[in-house]
């Protein structure tokens, strides 16, 4: 029996094929490279483009941002105008209420006042009764009401009401001859006009300050006469 040689019989390994010539580092086989896909280079324009459409964008939106600011700033104020406008009405219309309560309050004690100076006039304020009408006189006086309205004063028909008429050679235009009640008024609000008596130039009378121009000029011209006379040794004689 021939004997079998270990390594030679049986599967004997399968090697490559070598070509002629060739070296074993050729016969090895070589691990696939990976192969990189390489597109084409971008051109330097679009970049430039793509870049240059961004400014643009993004000017645009800044552009809006400041338009919404300026939106939002001029809201603003006016907003604080308003609020502003509505604070001086809302002072305005406390000083106004406050005016016509005074007024309304004051406007009660009218009567009360005129009895304490008809009592005056005649000389019936004296004793206790002379205090507390002082008393009453100051407290109205620091709330604000003032009296008007005296004898000889130009006739006012948005102060003064005219209850007598009459016609006087001594005055110029209509005045007031009698004050038949005071006016009262707080601040610029009259509570009550003055009621009085007035006169008017008499018709066809020649005003009092032309009688005294006249007058004037009348003896002026009588001193120019008597100097011309002494000057010339007296008048003429025939």
């Amino acid at each position: 029996m021939t004997e079998e040689t270990p390594g030679l019989g049986g599967e004997s390994a399968e090697q490559p094929d070598v070509p002629s010539g060739a070296t074993p580092d050729d016969a090895a086989p070589k691990a696939a490279e990976p192969s990189i896909a390489e597109g084409p280079a971008a051109p330097a324009g679009d970049a430039a483009s793509k870049t240059s459409a961004q400014d643009v964008g993004l000017t645009a939106q800044l552009d809006q941002v400041r338009t919404a600011l300026n939106e939002r700033t001029a809201d603003l104020q006016r907003l604080q105008a308003e609020y502003q406008n509505y604070r001086r009405r809302v002072e305005r219309d406390k000083v106004t209420v406050k005016e016509i309560a005074a007024a309304n309050l004051l406007g009660e004690l009218l009567p009360t006042l005129d009895d304490i100076g008809r009592a005056r006039e005649h000389g019936e304020l004296v004793g206790g009764f002379k205090s507390v009408a002082e008393s009453m006189e100051t407290v109205v006086a620091k709330l604000g009401l003032q009296q008007f309205g005296k004898e000889g004063e130009p006739f006012d028909p948005t102060i003064h009401e005219a209850l007598m008429h009459s016609y006087a050679p001594d005055v110029t235009e209509t005045t007031c001859v009698a004050i038949l009640q005071p006016g009262y008024r707080i601040g610029e609000r009259t509570i009550r006009p003055a009621r009085v008596a007035v006169a008017e130039p008499q018709p066809g009378a020649q005003p009092v300050k032309g009688a005294a121009e006249d007058a004037a000029a009348a003896a002026s011209a009588d001193s120019a006469d008597v100097a011309e006379d002494k000057e010339t040794g007296g008048p003429d004689e025939g």
